[in-house]
């Protein structure tokens, strides 16, 4: 399948992190190539831009778009972004630094439209929500081997769903019967336990999604693991960029600048896309957007 995704905020990232020829940046999130392509055409060849992603479909999407443009400036990695020490120290030499970092936290509109995943709450899929096969845990697993207590914690802190308990206690007992093992089995139950006069104008799967992927993931675990990696690979001046769409991840964010004795903080509050970017690609409204220095 194609690799659509259209980059949020990509004026901002630009702009905080300004490139300019010859300089060097990573790309954490590589997702549809936005911003690896804008910042490899504003570095030109004789800067370079390093890329990761889980997703090995980010990876073959990025490297086709390489190929057809041409560009010898790219560093392609498969691999999380939890490990960035290990994939800078074995690409490049001791003590190498650079002049920008961004990751951008969100879903791609690729992995919620790939039907060999299940991403998304819409149609029948196979209930896998790993970002790739590097992924340290399964959704399959978490929904049919989960106790009780911790399928709510799951829910009630990455979903920020009111009915956690209810619905957690609802998938304990479909699965004492059968498996749970697509998308639309687990729709299902959580539509019967959230009637539509509970609902509001988001789908009652939505936060229940949202907090499965990111159990899968590990996101905000990997998020707490790459910001200090993140600052301490950064020049003096150096600028590191955010993108997040979760208000534990914003959190983490907020306060790892906070903490920070070696960044000074260039966003006071987040910035979130403007109106007109909402309007162009919905799924940016709920982003904010944090940059720091590097001192």
């Amino acid at each position: 399948m194609s690799y659509g995704h259209i980059p949020v905020m990509l004026d901002e990232v630009l702009e905080y992190l300004a490139p300019r020829a010859g300089q060097k940046f990573i790309d954490c999130t590589l997702g549809g190539a936005g911003y690896t392509m804008a910042l490899a055409e504003a570095v030109g060849g004789s800067g370079r831009v390093i890329s990761l992603d889980l997703d090995e479909l980010a990876i073959q999407n990025a490297a086709s778009q390489i190929k057809s443009r041409q560009l010898s400036n790219i560093v392609l990695v498969n691999d999380s972004f939890k490990n960035l020490n290990q994939v800078i120290s074995s690409r490049f030499p001791a003590q190498t630094k650079f002049d920008g970092i961004v990751l951008d936290l969100g879903l791609s509109s690729a992995q919620l439209d790939d039907e060999a995943r299940g991403f998304s709450f819409k149609g029948e899929r196979p209930l896998n929500m790993a970002f790739g096969p590097l992924s340290d845990n399964s959704t399959v697993r978490i929904v049919n081997q989960y106790p009780l207590l911790d399928l709510t914690r799951v829910f009630r802190e990455y979903g920020e769903e009111r009915r956690a308990y209810q619905i957690a206690k609802a998938i304990v007992s479909e699965r004492r019967g059968k498996k749970i093992a697509t998308t639309a089995e687990l729709v299902a139950i959580i539509e019967r336990v959230v009637p539509p006069r509970f609902r509001s104008k988001i789908h009652p799967a939505t936060r229940v999604f949202q907090a499965l992927r990111m159990e899968t993931n590990r996101e905000l675990e990997a998020l707490t693991a790459v910001l200090p990696q993140a600052a301490q690979l950064l020049k003096p001046k150096g600028r590191l960029v955010v993108v997040s769409f979760h208000s534990g991840e914003d959190r983490i964010v907020k306060r790892f600048f906070k903490a920070s004795s070696d960044l000074q903080i260039l966003t006071k509050r987040p910035l979130t896309p403007r109106d007109s970017e909402i309007e162009a690609n919905p799924r940016a409204r709920s982003a904010k957007f944090r940059a720091a220095s590097k001192i």
